[in-house]
């Protein structure tokens, strides 16, 4: 699964990593949780953007939003059968930027946090979907999931699971409206390449969201 990230790369060049040319104000965040607002790049007439949505996806049909703290993550297994995603996966995808994420593995019969990032530390994008909920008073507020699939051997050191990562080369594929490459999207759904991520052990700070400092991605002493 994933449950925490990070984006700490100034915005800057966070846009120009995902083509994108008018970026609003981010503060660097290293503990992103759950039903915060996070930054999300989605295609529109004019070309790539970006906008915040809600972290944990409320399907248009929900009777109500409380459903999004359940759906943080959709498994990549499943995505065209789960009725909260399916109609997404067609139509609503988006890219979620991100530098790192955490995973929590069993040390000493405690839980111990691991950050999991690329060896040059650069951003990256999560397969994300999203979607629009409107409310009996017509208030409405647009929400996203993060994609998951198997561990890679990295991730797999500590968890069975880990987000969906995207090459840039396949951004526009993803991104694009034709709901005739499902087929073809539900294939990039596969765990990233090993050999370019790092794993490390980091403080037990980040099991609250309240803390969210840079301290948190330094690692422990080995």
């Amino acid at each position: 699964m994933c449950g925490r990230f990070t984006l700490r790369t100034p915005v800057k060049v966070v846009a120009k990593a995902f083509g994108v040319t008018d970026a609003p104000e981010v503060e660097a965040h290293y503990n992103i949780a759950p039903t915060q607002d996070i930054l999300t790049v989605h295609r529109g007439a004019d070309g790539r953007g970006m906008r915040f949505l809600k972290w944990g996806l409320v399907p248009s049909w929900a009777k109500d939003v409380s459903i999004g703290a359940r759906l943080i993550n959709a498994r990549s297994e499943t995505i065209t059968e789960k009725p909260a995603f399916r109609k997404a996966f067609k139509s609503r995808r988006c890219l979620i930027p991100a530098d790192g994420f955490y995973e929590w593995g069993t040390s000493g019969g405690r839980k111990q946090p691991f950050y999991i990032r690329m060896r040059d530390e650069r951003p990256f994008g999560f397969a994300g979907l999203w979607d629009r909920w409107k409310g009996e008073d017509s208030a409405s507020f647009e929400s996203c999931a993060i994609i998951t699939t198997g561990a890679n051997e990295v991730v797999g050191q500590v968890h069975d699971r880990m987000p969906v990562i995207l090459h840039p080369e396949i951004y526009d594929l993803w991104l694009d409206e034709d709901e005739r490459q499902s087929e073809l999207r539900k294939e990039l759904l596969q765990p990233y390449p090993a050999e370019e991520m790092t794993i490390y052990p980091v403080s037990a700070l980040v099991n609250s969201p309240q803390n969210r400092g840079a301290e948190l991605i330094k690692p422990l002493p080995s």
